[in-house]
């Protein structure tokens, strides 16, 4: 015969049954919440770089690359077609001004100076005599003068003494008018040589200056030669260090072939390059930042603009105020940043790789243990700042490394 089960008993029965269940139910919802967890993608906060929205002044740059070079250097140059005999220096090695570097083959430079010291003075001697020619010329038409003087002086007399025999009836007209045609073709004669004798001087003083000017080229030519063969002799130039030394002996050299490159390694310029795009924003006397990997960075100012531009790019010089750092060297590349405005009371964030210009950004934003996507409008920026225009405000955080692997992810987990 069955019993009744008592009512306490049901009722313990069914709260354990509803435990059962209701535990299953929450572990089961648990277990979904742990899967979408788990789903989700996830980063640890130690492999992020995040920038905390700040507000202060954004001194607006662009950014051009660049090489550090001295500051003052100097080539010297072969000033003759010859061959290199000896050298006496290499390239790394400290010079004083006038000190010898390298020697080259002279002797046929030599041979030409040589025939043109010979030339010169068969010019001079050719000069001499012509200078004697023209004296003898002048001479010979000087006393041929003379003697049509003096022929025209006895002309004359006759002349006059037929006019009075002709006025005391013992001459006849003829006479007279003879000896007027006689005297007067004496004068024409006389004053031809006259002139013959002015314009000669002229001529002859005319071919002298040309034999003069002609000398005096010649001469210079002399002198450049003595010069080319003074700067034959390769001596250093100026205090420095030789950066480029064409040290290869008997190796022959053209004219206007570098042979040696000697700088003043303990001041330093930076030569950059930028798009023409830009021109209108490089100027002489802005303000530039040059920078080398995260933290070394000079002051500078930009010295030197190129006007025309060169496949699209146009060339500039920065002096930097620093110019003796251990840390700069020759053929350094940096990053130039030339300031050409100037942002008060800006939000700004860290500039990092994922700028790319002004726009609008998906940047990750720290927010209650997770990170959300979020559309970001970035403006002006600096070496080390970008400027927000909107869709962040002040105090919040933000993340500025590479997020290319979760660009397509609204929201990620930190860890």
């Amino acid at each position: 015969m069955d019993r009744l089960i008592p009512i306490e008993e049901q009722q313990k029965k069914r709260r354990k049954r509803l435990i059962i269940v209701g535990g299953s139910v929450l572990l089961f919802f648990l277990l979904i919440v742990w899967g979408i967890f788990l789903l989700k993608p996830s980063v640890s906060r130690n492999n992020l770089q995040i920038s905390t929205v700040e507000r202060g002044v954004l001194e607006i740059s662009i950014n051009a690359s660049g090489t550090v070079t001295p500051a003052y250097e100097e080539i010297v140059n072969s000033p003759i077609e010859s061959r290199i005999l000896e050298v006496y220096k290499k390239a790394g090695d400290s010079v004083d001004v006038n000190q010898p570097i390298l020697k080259l083959d002279l002797q046929t430079a030599r041979t030409d100076l040589d025939k043109l010291l010979d030339e010169e003075q068969m010019r001079l001697h050719k000069q001499k005599q012509l200078e004697l020619n023209n004296q003898t010329k002048l001479k010979d038409l000087s006393m041929q003068i003379r003697v049509s003087a003096m022929k025209l002086n006895r002309m004359e007399v006759e002349w006059k003494n037929e006019h009075f025999l002709d006025s005391l009836g013992a001459g006849t007209p003829d006479k007279v008018r003879q000896a007027e045609l006689n005297y007067k073709v004496a004068k024409l004669e006389h004053e031809q040589l006259c002139q013959k004798y002015q314009n000669e001087q002229v001529v002859m003083r005319a071919e002298e200056q040309v034999q003069e000017l002609d000398l005096s080229i010649f001469r210079k030519g002399v002198a450049e030669m003595k010069r080319i063969l003074q700067e034959a002799q390769v001596y250093a130039p100026r205090k420095g260090v030789i950066t480029f030394l064409n040290d290869q002996i008997g190796v022959r050299v053209s004219k206007g072939e570098q042979l040696v490159t000697v700088a003043d390694l303990s001041r330093y310029q930076v030569k950059a390059s930028v798009a023409d795009s830009y021109s209108d924003r490089v100027r002489q006397g802005a303000k530039a930042i040059v920078k080398t990997g995260e933290t070394t960075a000079w002051e500078g100012v930009v010295n030197h603009v190129i006007p025309t531009s060169k496949d699209g790019t146009i060339d500039f010089t920065v002096q930097l105020k620093k110019v003796q750092d251990v840390a700069l060297r020759s053929g350094l590349k940096v990053d130039v940043h030339v300031v050409y405005g100037l942002k008060d009371d800006v939000l700004r964030i860290a500039n990092e790789s994922y700028y790319l210009g002004p726009g609008t950004y998906k940047l990750f934003v720290v927010s209650e243990g997770h990170l959300e996507r979020r559309d970001v409008k970035l403006g002006d920026c600096n070496w080390d700042h970008v400027e927000v225009v909107s869709g962040l405000y002040e105090g919040e955080q933000v993340v500025v490394s590479d997020m290319n692997t979760y660009k397509n992810k609204k929201e990620i987990n930190l860890k």
